[in-house]
């Protein structure tokens, strides 16, 4: 480029059309990746006039060209001369949102919906409300599946008359031939329904919800009860028994399990929306329908909200409900078929014991505890011992610790790897419920087992000092690496790290191994703070020393770096 003027101002724009233009995909997407860049050298005219237009003329690249090219317009605001020009970004991402490629015209969508809050009132109307018109009743599916995306972002800031249109177009879109435009509109009913004044909500929303919950298409359906739940939030209560409710209950019923399945998973949700009396007359029974599916899946989804169910029941008759409707399936589903369903349960029912009380786990809960501790699904074993703190405020642990000891060795030498690091991992909250006592006269040599384990080891802290100073000076004899003893020495304080973990570590400095003596200068950088002066001038001093002069570059570098750190030159 010999300089600043004449017809160097095209080069920017020249060497964009040789890039996208070549033949290696890799260099196109390059060249996208660099069109704020290149609008920049343009300017806001030029970028408005040339490279808008070509970008919008040459849409029928690679699907990653476009999905970089339709992220990067959502930002291009400002080089097209700010809000006043945003309307001038519409074409390229009308053609971006029309493409067969999904999450193409998903990045196009979010573009667009983006900008759209960029447009002035008058713009919305006169530039972007026709684009989303367009696409409504584009010929393809693609245009009218992103179409359903944009009405909620232009509606609140239109004229009522252009109101009453985009109703109407989101309308027809809800009962269009193609299964995929009647999936979008079912995913976006929810979201357009907030937007929409309440009478609207009751004339036009409910009508269509009705329609998409009995649509022919199950993944329709399941869409629809999503939707439900915005809806509900919506209405007043009393409109809700009469507007939501049949649709909702004809739901939970559905011959397709994907649907039954959504209801389970959205139910905790759909019970703050429609309130506690409608949730003790009609989503009781429901739930327990669910928690009895014949289907597994739809039954793990109801078991894994059994304790928030549980939870957001009226406070007067919570007590009430739960023993008669919901322990009954809850002791059912503890002897599942399903490994999944008991697994789901399991992670939750330990939360039951807060909300029923002292007396009622004792008599009901700790039986359902205890033969979950007993399974043969590790899983289910891992997930009620990794909830006892629940329990554990409520009855205390020594109830369950006869079953919990075989429990845990099991799962300590369960044959998958990260069943063993999971059982670890909690071994120091366990510390502190069980107590050291028992800690120590029962699962302290569990500790020094898993120490040589050869799947993954992680050890956590704080583990108490009677426990974790000796598993990880093993740690270290084993030629481990030393990254716990700065949390062990900070809890144990000057006195024990100075006399039964220094000794330790300064001994293994004239190991044969490379790796174990720059372990020791790591190992004394991080112990150093804790330890007082003289022993750092007398003891590790002299060895940080020694080590600084290894013929080994690495143990020479950590060597160094303590002395420097540890301010000991």
């Amino acid at each position: 480029m010999a300089g600043a003027d004449g017809d160097d101002s095209l080069y920017p724009i020249a060497v964009l059309i040789d890039e996208l233009r070549n033949e290696d995909v890799q260099l196109r997407l390059n060249s996208i990746k660099k069109l704020s860049t290149i609008a920049l050298a343009l300017g806001v005219e030029r970028t408005r006039t040339e490279l808008l237009p070509f970008l919008t003329d040459t849409i029928y690249d690679e699907d990653e060209v476009l999905l970089a090219l339709a992220e990067q317009l959502g930002n291009f605001t400002m080089l097209v001369g700010g809000p006043e020009y945003v309307h001038c970004l519409l074409p390229p991402l009308e053609s971006l949102a029309t493409v067969e490629e999904t999450v193409v015209r998903d990045k196009a969508v979010e573009s667009l919906r983006k900008i759209s809050h960029e447009h002035s009132p008058v713009d919305l109307e006169v530039h972007f409300e026709p684009l989303v018109k367009r696409l409504a009743s584009g010929d393809w599916f693609t245009s009218r599946t992103s179409a359903c995306g944009l009405f909620s972002v232009c509606y609140p800031r239109v004229s009522s008359t252009v109101k009453a249109e985009i109703r109407q177009h989101f309308r027809t879109l809800c009962s269009d031939d193609t299964p995929m435009v009647r999936r979008a509109a079912a995913s976006k009913l929810g979201e357009f329904a907030k937007v929409l004044e309440l009478e609207y909500v009751k004339s036009d929303i409910i009508s269509l919800f009705t329609a998409l919950a009995s649509d022919e298409q199950d993944s329709v359906r399941l869409l629809a009860v999503e939707a439900c739940v915005s809806i509900a939030t919506l209405l007043p209560q009393e409109d809700l028994e009469a507007l939501v409710m049949p649709t909702l209950r004809q739901a939970a019923e559905d011959k397709s399990w994907r649907v039954r399945y959504m209801v389970a998973d959205k139910f905790s949700e759909l019970q703050k929306a429609v309130g506690p009396e409608i949730t003790k007359n009609d989503l009781v029974p429901a739930f327990q329908n669910l928690l009895k599916d014949c289907e597994a899946e739809v039954r793990a989804a109801a078991a894994n909200k059994v304790k928030e169910f549980c939870e957001n029941l009226p406070e007067d008759s919570r007590e009430t409900i739960i023993m008669s409707h919901i322990l009954p399936c809850v002791k059912e589903l503890v002897s599942d078929t399903n490994q999944h369903v008991k697994s789901a349960l399991a992670s939750v029912i330990m939360g039951l014991s807060t909300i029923l009380g002292k007396d009622n786990t004792i008599e009901h809960l700790l039986p359902l505890f205890l033969a979950q501790l007993k399974d043969e699904c590790p899983e289910v074993r891992l997930n009620i011992i990794s909830n006892l703190d629940c329990v554990n405020e409520v009855i205390g642990i020594r109830q369950l610790s006869q079953s919990l000891l075989p429990a845990i060795v099991e799962l300590a030498e369960d044959a998958k790897w990260r069943v063993r690091l999971a059982i670890i991992e909690y071994m120091p909250l366990l510390a502190g419920q069980l107590g050291v006592e028992f800690f120590d006269e029962k699962l302290n040599s569990l500790c020094m087992a898993w120490l040589v384990d050869h799947g993954k080891l992680c050890l956590r802290y704080p583990f108490g000092i009677s426990v974790g100073l000796p598993c990880v000076l093993m740690w270290w004899y084993f030629r481990m690496h030393g990254f716990a003893f700065q949390a062990l020495s900070e809890a144990c304080g000057q006195d024990i790290t100075t006399k039964q973990m220094l000794p330790v570590v300064l001994k293994m400095s004239n190991d044969q191994v490379a790796n174990v003596r720059f372990n020791v200068a790591k190992s004394l950088q991080k112990i150093g703070p804790v330890l007082d002066s003289n022993a750092l001038q007398t003891e590790v001093k002299p060895v940080l020393e020694k080590l600084a002069t290894d013929q080994d570059m690495d143990v020479k570098y950590f060597a160094q770096e303590a002395i420097s750190v540890l301010a000991l030159a």
